[in-house]
């Protein structure tokens, strides 16, 4: 007896490889991709500003992998959630059209006067613009011919009386004893001030700066000029005797 003959399988037929399906096939891919890096980033910018959405979204997936929550609870829970995550693509899309606004430093004051560039009688105006800024009143320029020495007259905020002569000089002319001795001749008996100053854009001989110690006249160079200028220094009022009468006497006796 012979056994009956099996029906051979059908010869499987192999597949031909499709370029433009495969094309097709990457071309979704890096959308997809990009679709879940675009939701990804807008997702963690919408959680950084609103750390509440966290709790939000984690209560919606503890309620979807749980299966404790109803149809209805869970829709409600994912319209909440679109909601919020359409809300945080909104604000993204507008942030990133906003035109970017830099931050606001506090103002800087800065400095900028060359006295060396100034006439003499420009810097007798800087002088009492730098004694009206710091709180004197009654400022005047009172300097040219038949001064008696006096080139700018202002009040301290304290209500002295100050007086104060102006030498613009370069840097190889010093103010000497004898231009000190003639404004300490004048600044207390004729002129009556609290507060005798000079001031120069240069520096002062020895012999000046010790006369002007000795009268209590308050010497200002070139360097307590720029830092009296920038607020890093003291203005002349502040650092000077209070001892009008002890001034009149030693200046009338040095003259």
């Amino acid at each position: 007896m012979t056994a009956p003959a099996r029906p051979a399988p059908p010869a499987r037929r192999r597949r031909r490889f499709d370029l433009r399906a495969t094309a097709l096939f990457f071309v979704f891919l890096a959308v997809v991709v990009s679709v879940v890096g675009l939701a990804a980033r807008v997702v963690a910018g919408a959680v950084e500003r609103r750390p509440a959405w966290v709790f939000v979204l984690v209560v919606v997936a503890v309620a979807g992998f749980t299966g404790l929550g109803r149809r209805w609870h869970l829709a409600r829970a994912a319209r909440r959630a679109a909601a919020a995550l359409d809300e945080a693509a909104r604000e993204a899309a507008g942030e990133l059209a906003a035109p970017a606004i830099p931050r606001q430093h506090p103002a800087v004051v800065e400095v900028s006067v060359d006295y060396d560039a100034l006439t003499a009688e420009e810097f007798e105006e800087a002088v009492a613009a730098l004694c009206e800024r710091d709180g004197c009143s009654g400022v005047e320029v009172v300097g040219g011919a038949g001064d008696l020495g006096a080139d700018v007259v202002a009040v301290a905020p304290d209500g002295r009386r100050v007086v104060v002569q102006c030498k613009h000089y370069g840097d190889s002319h010093r103010v000497g004893s004898q231009d000190l001795q003639r404004f300490g001749g004048t600044c207390f008996t004729v002129h009556e001030a609290d507060v005798a100053v000079l001031v120069t854009t240069s520096d002062f001989t020895a012999p000046a700066v010790e006369y002007a110690d000795r009268c209590g006249i308050v010497c200002v160079d070139r360097e307590a000029l720029w830092t009296w200028t920038d607020g890093t220094g003291p203005a002349p009022w502040e650092a000077a005797p209070t001892d009008r009468a002890a001034g009149w006497e030693r200046a009338g006796a040095e003259s």
